[in-house]
């Protein structure tokens, strides 16, 4: 069992994933035209079981050995018994097709797509709860031990440091190498992450007792270096914040910083959506496009001018049977130009005119539908508003918690989208809102 785990383990990491790589790189060259596989990045070549280099055995030999210890059993330490017991399960390398699922081929360290993250641990979670626990074997994590050969684990991390080396024709790594690297970085993960963490509450500890209206003199940036064991620590003014043009012109900011923000506070008396967006306007002589929770990166938005342009979108049926449309429908339900058309031509005893005429009265129902949410949204407050569009749908973690933090705290801070009368953009602070909570 250990050694098809490693196997499996191997094919997915250095075989699966550098096809389906390849395949959406392919894809993606065909779509746009532009060649994917330029300047330092090499086009990386898959493992092949049929033909196998020594170094393949070499990873499941020590992969398998170190399941074994995770779950227990006795392992093969003999090379002799080892290829023995990979001869008896007959491995097959399995057959490869394109998944379907979309490869990151972003570059760098960002990753957006961990908005998605969380749907895929809920879906895990489902999938574990359906297991049962008491028919699996017991498993004993192991623990990082560098100076210690027989545990497998550099031989692990050499092979699996290897494998991809030959993935992309990198120069491979010796395992005395790999072993210096290894015993450097494992131990920084533990102490230089607890000290950073530690000075940067530091920090956050004077915002809370409000030392940034005495400057930013008060606090620090913090240089460390353990690696060269000197217990060197120093600490300095951290250098004064970036201007961001806002675009305005005078008598307005010209600029701010990311220390700024507009504050406004409404506990005495909350203001609607509708409020806001004009006190916005009204304050910065701005137009408004959208109103959303700063940060956000969904198209959601407590306020967008898009949907309240649909206000004035109509859908009116003359007495001849004709049918006026304003032209912004057909861009949120493109299906009813054809009715609309159809019922311009069909003469008024045509029995099809019932059919297409039922087909723009359920987009005028939908349309009107859309028009009340809006307004019922646009005029009432901005913590419903908020509440109302932020609020997870799906019942669980992400809903509890999104509840507990909105029923603990009396502001939400937005981000606003405007432009000028000459359709410039303009950037503005963070808006911090207080309102007076109320329960949901």
């Amino acid at each position: 069992g250990c050694v098809r785990i490693a196997f499996n383990r191997m094919m997915k990491d250095f075989r699966t994933s550098i096809l389906d790589l390849c395949h959406s790189a392919d894809e993606m060259e065909k779509s746009s035209g532009n060649k994917f596989w330029t300047g330092t990045k090499r086009r990386p070549r898959p493992v092949d079981w049929t033909n196998p280099i020594p170094l393949l055995m070499e990873y499941l030999y020590s992969t398998s050995n170190m399941y074994a210890s995770v779950w227990q059993v006795q392992g093969v330490r003999d090379r002799d018994q080892f290829q023995a017991v990979l001869d008896k399960l007959n491995l097959e390398q399995p057959q490869w097709e394109p998944s379907g699922e979309k490869v990151d081929l972003s570059e760098g360290d960002d990753n957006e797509e961990g908005a998605d993250g969380g749907e895929d641990d809920e879906k895990l979670k489902g999938e574990l709860y359906k297991i049962d626990s008491s028919k699996l074997q017991p498993a004993q994590p192991a623990e990082f031990e560098k100076d210690d050969d027989l545990n497998f684990h550099i031989d692990f991390l050499t092979t699996a440091t290897n494998m991809r080396s030959w993935n992309y024709d990198i120069k491979p790594s010796a395992r005395h190498t790999v072993k210096v690297t290894a015993g450097r970085i494992i131990p920084a993960l533990a102490t230089t992450t607890a000290m950073v963490c530690g000075l940067v509450d530091i920090e956050f500890c004077k915002l809370v007792l409000g030392l940034q209206s005495q400057g930013s003199d008060k606090f620090l940036n913090s240089n460390i270096n353990l690696a060269a064991g000197s217990g060197n620590f120093t600490t300095f003014a951290p250098d004064p914040p970036v201007p961001i043009s806002t675009g305005l012109g005078s008598p307005q900011p010209k600029s701010f910083t990311s220390w700024d923000k507009i504050e406004i506070s409404c506990k005495a008396n909350e203001l609607s959506v509708e409020q806001l967006a004009q006190y916005v306007s009204r304050t910065f002589g701005v137009s408004v496009d959208r109103i959303f929770l700063h940060g956000d990166t969904e198209d959601k938005a407590i306020f967008n001018e898009m949907d309240k342009s649909k206000l004035d979108w109509a859908i009116d049926f003359a007495e001849d049977g004709k049918v006026s449309v304003s032209d912004g429908v057909f861009t949120q339900w493109p299906q009813v130009r054809m009715a609309v058309q159809m019922l311009g031509r069909l003469p008024p005893t045509s029995g099809q005119r019932a059919i297409f005429k039922s087909q723009v009265e359920k987009v005028k129902v939908a349309l009107d539908q859309t028009k009340e949410s809006f307004m019922k949204k646009f005029t009432g407050k901005v913590s419903d508003a908020y509440h109302q569009v932020y609020r997870p749908l799906e019942e669980g973690e992400k809903q509890d918690y999104f509840d507990s933090v909105f029923e603990a705290r009396d502001y939400v801070t937005f981000g606003i989208d405007c432009h000028t009368q000459s359709k410039e953009d303009i950037t503005l602070p963070p808006m911090k809102y207080i309102f007076s909570h109320t329960k949901k």
